[in-house]
Parts: C-alpha cells; sequence; structure tokens
C-alpha cells in the first residue's frame, strides 16, 4: 500500500496486472485506496505467484487446511497443500492447533507456494495447552507473540479477532443465540476476556500490531468471532456489532499503509445473502470482503461444500472478494485430500459463476471456448477446458465411449444434436462467409 501510494510499481503488483489484464496506473490506485490488496510478507523465503483481491478482479478462492488437538498428522496435511495447489486454489490458510503448529506452519509454507494465510490465536492456544496446561491461563503477551512468530515466519495474511472488544463479550451472555459463537478464536477470546475482565489483547494492542504488520508486510484479515453459526442468528446485534468496530480498525490500518480485508459469515439464509454483502460493504467500505460461504441451510451435513457455494455464488455476484471453502467434511471432521478438492472445485465454479455478473466481458470468454468445443464435438478441447479435467476425462472414457472427436458422447449416442443436424457445427464458418458476402 506504502509504494502504491508513492506511485512505485512492484513486481507483485505487475504480475497481478498481467494476470488480470488491467492497467498498472488503474491498479495503483485500487491499492493505495485499500480497494484491492496483494498479501504478500517481505520475509517469505520461497518466491510464490501473488494474487489480488479485490473488487474489479476476479473471485478468488481460499483452502483452509490443518491439524486439530485431535488429529495431528502433518503428512496428511502436505498432502492437502498439494493438493489445493494442484486444482487452483488462489490462497491456503493453516488452521492447526494440534501439534508443534509453528514447525507445521513453516512446513506447509514451503509446500504451498501460494498466497498463505492463518490464525495466530491457535497458536497462543495451543501454547497454553501445552505450557500453561489450560488454554485460558494465557497472558497478554502470548497473544501478541503468536502474531509475531507468525510474520516472521513468512505469513502474508493473518486473522486477528480484533473487533470483539470486553463489552461485546458480555453482552454474549445477554444475547440468546440458538447456535452460540461458533468461531474458535472469537470464544477463545471472548473467554479469556471474561475470565479476567480484560480487554482483547488484539483489540488493546492494535497499534503494536501495526507495527508488525508494517515490519513485514503482513495483511489483517479482520475476523468475525461473532459470525452466525446458523441461520437463525443472521444479522444479529453481536454480529453488526463487531463489524462496525471493524470497520473502525480497518481505517486505522489504512492510516498507516498496511493492507486489510474483512471477513464475514458463517451461515446466512437464501433471502439474506445480498443484504449481508451490501450491509457489510456499508460499513467497511469499499475493502475486499472474505466469506466463508455463506451455507444457505444448516442441514447439508455431508454435503455442505454444495449448500455453501450456492451461497458463495450469490455472494461473490453481489461483491464478495475471496470466498472461503467449505468441504464435505465441514461440522463432522478433518477433511482428507480427495474432500479439500471436491470443495475446491465447487467453490472455483462459484467464483466463476459470480465472475459472469462482475466481469463479464473477461469471465465470458472461458465459457464461449467451451460453447465452441462442445458444438464441434472437440472433445479434447472441451476435456482441457473443463475446471476439472481429470475428472471430466474419466467419465467421458467410460461406458464404451468411442475414443477421438466428432463423435458423440454415450448419453445421446446417434441422437446427438450436432450429428442428427450437422450444419449446427458450421455455425462460424457460414457465418464469416456471409460476413465475406
Amino acid at each position: 500500500m506504502s509504494s502504491a501510494r508513492r506511485g512505485v510499481a512492484t513486481d507483485e503488483m505487475k504480475q497481478v496486472a498481467r494476470d488480470e489484464d488491467v492497467t498498472m496506473e488503474w491498479l495503483l490506485q485500487k491499492i493505495a485506496s485499500g480497494s484491492i490488496i496483494i498479501p504478500s510478507n517481505n520475509v517469505r523465503k520461497q518466491k510464490i505467484h501473488n494474487v489480488g483481491i479485490g473488487r474489479g478482479l476476479k473471485t478468488k478462492v481460499n483452502v483452509n487446511i490443518g491439524t486439530s488437538t485431535l488429529n495431528v498428522d502433518p503428512e496428511a496435511e502436505v498432502k492437502k497443500a498439494r493438493t489445493a495447489v494442484k486444482y487452483h486454489a488462489d490462497t491456503i490458510m493453516d488452521l492447526s492447533d494440534g501439534g508443534d503448529v509453528g514447525a507445521i506452519r513453516r512446513t506447509l509454507l514451503e509446500a504451498a507456494p501460494i498466497t498463505f494465510g492463518t490464525v495466530p490465536i491457535y497458536e497462543a492456544y495451543n501454547y497454553g495447552v501445552s505450557v500453561h496446561k489450560n488454554p485460558m491461563n494465557l497472558t497478554e503477551d502470548d497473544f501478541l507473540k503468536a502474531f509475531e512468530n507468525n510474520a516472521k515466519d513468512g505469513v502474508d495474511y493473518t486473522t486477528i479477532h480484533a473487533g470483539i472488544t470486553k463489552e461485546i463479550a458480555k453482552r454474549i451472555l445477554q444475547v440468546q443465540r440458538h447456535g452460540g459463537i461458533v468461531s474458535k478464536g472469537g470464544t477463545i477470546t471472548a473467554a479469556w476476556m471474561l475470565k479476567y475482565d480484560k480487554e482483547n489483547p488484539y483489540f488493546e494492542h492494535y497499534d503494536y500490531l501495526i507495527e508488525l504488520a508494517r515490519r513485514y508486510d503482513v495483511t489483517f484479515s479482520l475476523g468475525d468471532a461473532l459470525r452466525p453459526g446458523s441461520i437463525l442468528d443472521s444479522h444479529d446485534e453481536l454480529q453488526v456489532q463487531e463489524m462496525i468496530n471493524v470497520a473502525r480498525l480497518t481505517r486505522r490500518a489504512h492510516q498507516q499503509d498496511v493492507q486489510v480485508m474483512v471477513e464475514g459469515p458463517g451461515h446466512v439464509p437464501l433471502n439474506e445473502v445480498a443484504a449481508n454483502v451490501r450491509l457489510a460493504k456499508s460499513l467497511i467500505g469499499d475493502v475486499p470482503y472474505y466469506v466463508l460461504g455463506p451455507l444457505v441451510t444448516d442441514v447439508a451435513s455431508g454435503h455442505d461444500h454444495i449448500a455453501s457455494a450456492i451461497g458463495a455464488a450469490v455472494s461473490a455476484s453481489e461483491g464478495v472478494d475471496l470466498l472461503c471453502y467449505l468441504t464435505p467434511s465441514e461440522h463432522l471432521a478433518l477433511p482428507d485430500a480427495d474432500e479439500v478438492k471436491a470443495g475446491l472445485i465447487a467453490y472455483r465454479i462459484a467464483a466463476h459463476a459470480a465472475d459472469l455478473v462482475k466481469i463479464r466481458d473477461k469471465a465470458i470468454k472461458w465459457d464461449m471456448a467451451m460453447t465452441e468445443a462442445r458444438r464441434t464435438l472437440d472433445w479434447e478441447r472441451q476435456i482441457a477446458l473443463s475446471i476439472d479435467p481429470e475428472e471430466a476425462a474419466r467419465i467421458h472414457s467410460r461406458t464404451g465411449q468411442h475414443p477421438g472427436n466428432n463423435v458423440p458422447c454415450t448419453m445421446c449416442g446417434g441422437a446427438c444434436v450436432y450429428i442428427m443436424l450437422p450444419q449446427q457445427r458450421r455455425y462460424e464458418k457460414d457465418k464469416e462467409l456471409q460476413q465475406a458476402g
């Protein structure tokens, strides 16, 4: 942000300008104002493919991985990270809170050369369990040290739950929520404040966090500690009050050239998804909005990647800039690598569907190429253009499919519309002849 405000185009900006087909002048203005961010820690060791997040750019997709206190398998997390990279995740977050979270984080940073995020409060929690023998015995310094450790390791962006204050935490006990507080980071922070009757260290020492973020060029992802965990709790007073605080914190960070994106819910009924985005943007301003889903129903266990991709397509079409995926294992267990892929593919579909609304002239080119390949029975091209070419090829090749191009698939066989009415396949050639005449 500091470079953009001085009119200096960095290598990261040049990469984003090429990827997004935008001018550098336009991009500099958007980064300087805070409406576009390029998370990129200045001490990260390996070269990564940086992405831009914000209005006017393609919708990005994040993949969450990480251990839990009941399942610590670093090799499995590395496999998930590689799966995320293989299937074109834009960013990845390590949510580990079990095992040696520092060592796991550094391993995953090496395994995933893409934009990388974490939630430092999970490291503080882990420290509380392993050292203090009780996660509630944390000190303020433990909160702050966890953030600094993540920054020093090269993490590009960090979720910090700075918007939940002691005053709001006390309201939690008075406001009846059907689903309660479902953010782990938010719950840890709220429980700590209520136990010690102290202010949130991330709120109390926000200026210190800004100082560290400036030093390492870490982007704040201001967390939604009070996001609804049920569609019954959507847009209650706790959620909105925290969002107002987050808007103020965003402005303070921008004053010091620190990049910010703001996180959103969660669980939102379909008829409220668009309203959620508009409400958030009215409060936080033209700042990148990072949303988990949202889930539009609470009954899709085992298929939450589908239920949330529905909400994700709507939210992104309304202006969400980064989508955080869900997997089929959401609410049930840690995902495996196959479930990471399933969630990522569902969300890449949602992101592209939204881009057909937001940046149609650019996004539609992919669909136009696929339409041409289908009309001409160019199977190689169809499979290559698919969002998941491996799966498309597997399905196409089964059940007696004739190999090669210019043949029907086994869905329609001889009743293929392009076989029965072959003139359709010459559309482009005929149109060119008409135009020439």
